[in-house]
């Protein structure tokens, strides 16, 4: 390349960053000047950026960009001079003009000359004052299918291709305007890795405070010495020691003196390092971390206009308000949320707001309006997207759910509010019946669920009849750090997002209940499932003997256990510091960390964790969580198991036992038997054979295999009578076989009596 072709594609690329920055002064004036023609700042800046963009095309040689540009600065200047009163279709013209600016100076995507002298054209017949006086001119709708075929709205499923060009360069070239300051573009790599070397360095110089108290330690050591050493010479002074003994005990009482009085002062000196480098540390941390935050405006380039352009064409008029726009959020949250708030902007459009007649009908104003509000709280960005539109047709909803056979009629007509809203995260879930390029395919709400839960957010939908809807998206402010719980597993350290936890708890013993075949406790009213952590994250179990169990409460969407540690080792500010990627994905394990001493934690998965749970119950591999009591029981109860799928069977061998004094618990079928039996001690099994996922002789046969149960006593209770089906669950491990055809009262328990004695131990 030429020294002239170099200089020419600097100039295109300073011309490139120019029309950024011009055309989003551009769109945001105009769409002001819609709402009120006569607003003179926003005529100035206008016709200022068109003005710039002129004399820029101009330097360059881009002939399009001059022919364009000078249209749209005559157009403003007979505004400001009260020649022209600009009406909406003025607005969509300019607003054409301004995306045919954006496309010539963006490379490879020029528009052509034929594009070029039509734009010409049109604007010359809109400055016509015959034509002018005219409302309702016949280039009106060419110029907004024009606007619709240039701006496609982006797909849910690719949301970053339509914005990625504007949502960063534009605002840093406004920010430079609005504050005088530079702007220097960086890549995204590089900023983590300042990111990942400053939490590194805050960390290394956190690592000089037990080096600080070992010395500390030894000031305090040599002080002794030196004291122990004076009582020495004390005794001394009156033994006959030789000149060179008294010599040589004062230089030992010299050296070790002015050895302290050193120690003192170094120690001095690297607490003062030490509290300079921490906190010089701390603030290039807290620095690195603010080059990654960005206003939650830049997510909102084109959003405004977007919304309006789609009222415009489905027949309606809508007004997008925007509160909170300088909220600071990292920038990827901000990427991965365009998407997302893209197809909610659409969908309150399409879906939420009526037509102006149908709003004068209500009593409403003809324009629909749209606020959206963005905030911080408890580390969070807080979203709420409301309109006030006609809100959810619950009956539509209900109808819909019926036709595609997701509940049966009689099942839908009780659904609740908050039930029938959920069906519309459903994927492939529509309330529309044909398909246009604006929606109908059911693939909106539930991608958009998908790509805040991939952010650790929540999204819940809330909507009044006749008033509209509101969504509620809740998402961490940052990726690079999470606020977790710390706790310690098998001698380990792990971290859970707080964002995931509901609460943390100490368990009694008499806490924890058996229900159907698991270890439950008593949470909110409800019964919540307990897991081990040291099973799921594969540690060894602890051998402690504390009298509480320490519980970290967990919830993913509907999903929620309580999950079983060691001890609560405390709330920590993590920097997320990604695995390796030749590990690939670690079970139950998200990115790692480190502690304020330099050691390595593990971040929890917790959606992954909960698959493992689900995994383990439906496997039968969940084992128990041992339950200590320093409570003596002077005779405790013999516990037995009754596994059957008969819920009436179940009642009656259960009350029969219960009457005769044992402790019993209930299975609905092997499966939860299985879980039961590795999570809990029994002295007996009573089980059922033909039962649904596991029958009983597979049920007995997996307990004989297993060496801490395959002592247990089984009774099976079956309605088989034949002599093969007793001998089959003889054969399997089985101690005795009662037939249902000759049970009775005292044949159970005279049975039960003969297996494992009385009730009591």
């Amino acid at each position: 390349m030429t020294p002239e072709q170099m200089r020419d594609s600097s100039l295109l690329e300073l011309f490139s960053l120019e029309a950024e920055a011009q055309t989003q002064v551009l769109s945001t004036g105009l769409l002001a000047l819609e709402r009120d023609p006569t607003q003179a700042d926003h005529l100035e800046s206008c016709m200022r950026a068109a003005h710039s963009l002129k004399g820029a095309a101009r330097i360059v040689g881009v002939d399009a960009g001059v022919s364009v540009a000078h249209v749209m600065e005559d157009c403003l200047v007979s505004a400001q001079e009260g020649r022209l009163y600009l009406r909406p279709e003025h607005i969509d013209a300019l607003l054409q003009g301004t995306d045919l600016l954006m496309r010539i100076a963006t490379p490879n995507s020029a528009p052509g000359p034929a594009d070029i002298e039509a734009y010409v054209a049109l604007m010359g017949r809109l400055l016509d004052p015959m034509a002018a006086a005219v409302p309702s001119m016949a280039p009106a709708e060419p110029v907004m299918a024009a606007l619709q075929l240039e701006a496609p709205a982006p797909a849910i499923e690719e949301p970053a291709a339509p914005v990625e060009p504007l949502a960063v360069s534009p605002k840093k070239s406004r920010r430079t305007t609005e504050n005088g300051e530079r702007v220097l573009r960086v890549t995204a790599e590089r900023l983590n890795s300042l990111l990942d070397l400053s939490s590194k360095s805050l960390v290394e110089t956190l690592r000089l405070k037990p080096h600080l108290a070992t010395m500390q330690r030894l000031k305090r050591m040599q002080g002794n010495s030196l004291r122990a050493l004076e009582n020495l010479n004390v005794h001394l002074k009156d033994q006959a020691l030789s000149l060179e003994a008294r010599e040589a005990l004062e230089d030992a009482r010299r050296l070790l003196a002015e050895s302290q009085q050193l120690l003192v002062e170094k120690n001095a000196e690297l607490d003062e390092f030490a509290w300079q480098a921490s906190q010089r540390a701390q603030v290039l941390y807290d620095t690195a971390l603010a080059c990654r935050m960005r206003p939650f405006a830049d997510v909102l380039t084109g959003q405004v206009r977007m919304v309006r352009d789609l009222g415009r064409s489905l027949g309606k008029q809508v007004r997008l308000e925007i509160e909170g726009e300088k909220t600071q959020v990292d920038r990827d949250v901000l990427e991965k949320l365009e998407a997302p708030l893209t197809h909610l902007l659409r969908n309150a459009v399409d879906h939420g707001i009526e037509t102006p007649e149908q709003r004068l009908l209500a009593g409403k104003p003809a324009e629909g309006l749209i606020r959206l509000r963005a905030s911080h709280q408890a580390g969070l960005l807080v979203l709420q997207l409301s309109d006030d539109g006609n809100g959810v047709d619950l009956e539509k909803v209900r109808r819909s759910i019926v036709e595609r056979q997701l509940s049966p009629a009689d099942t839908a007509a009780q659904l609740s509010e908050e039930e029938l809203l959920t069906f519309l995260f459903l994927p492939g879930f529509s309330l529309r019946d044909t398909v246009t390029e604006v929606s109908g395919r059911g693939v909106g709400l539930d991608a958009v669920q998908h790509m805040v839960r991939q952010l650790r957010g929540a999204v819940v939908l809330e909507q009044t009849a006749g008033e509209g809807s509101r969504f509620h998206l809740e998402v961490p402010l940052t990726l690079s750090v999470v606020r977790s719980l710390v706790v310690d597993v098998g001698g380990e350290a792990y971290a859970f997002p707080l964002a995931h936890i509901e609460r943390m708890c100490d368990l009694e013993p008499a806490d924890i209940v058996q229900v159907e075949g698991r270890q439950h406790f008593w949470h909110e009213g409800r019964h919540v499932g307990l897991v081990a952590a040291s099973q799921l994250l594969q540690r060894p179990a602890s051998q402690g003997s504390q009298s509480t169990l320490k519980v970290v409460v967990i919830r993913e969407r509907d999903a929620i256990y309580g999950v079983a540690v060691e001890r609560f080792i405390g709330e920590r500010t993590l920097v997320v510091l990604p695995l390796d990627e030749r590990l690939g994905k670690v079970q139950d394990i998200s990115a790692g960390a480190l502690l304020d001493d330099g050691s390595v934690v593990l971040i929890v998965d917790v959606e992954d964790m909960l698959r493992s749970v689900d995994k383990l119950l439906n496997t039968g591999r969940l084992e128990r969580i041992a339950r200590h009591s320093n409570q003596a029981v002077e005779a405790p109860r013999k516990r037995v198991l009754v596994v059957d799928d008969s819920l009436t069977v179940r009642e009656l061998q259960r009350k029969l036992l219960l009457n005769r004094g044992y402790d019993v618990a209930v299975a609905v079928d092997g499966m939860d038997g299985w879980n039961a039996l590795r999570s809990e001690d029994f002295d007996l099994l009573i089980t059922d054979i033909d039962m649904p996922r596991m029958d009983g002789i597979e049920l007995v046969s997996l307990l004989r295999r297993d060496n801490r149960l395959q002592s247990l006593p089984v009774m099976v209770v079956s309605y088989k009578d034949r002599e093969e089906d007793r001998r089959r669950g003889l054969d399997a491990g089985a101690d005795y076989y009662l037939a249902k055809a000759s049970f009775h009262d005292d044949a159970l328990l005279d049975a039960v009596v003969e297996l494992i004695g009385g009730a009591r131990a």
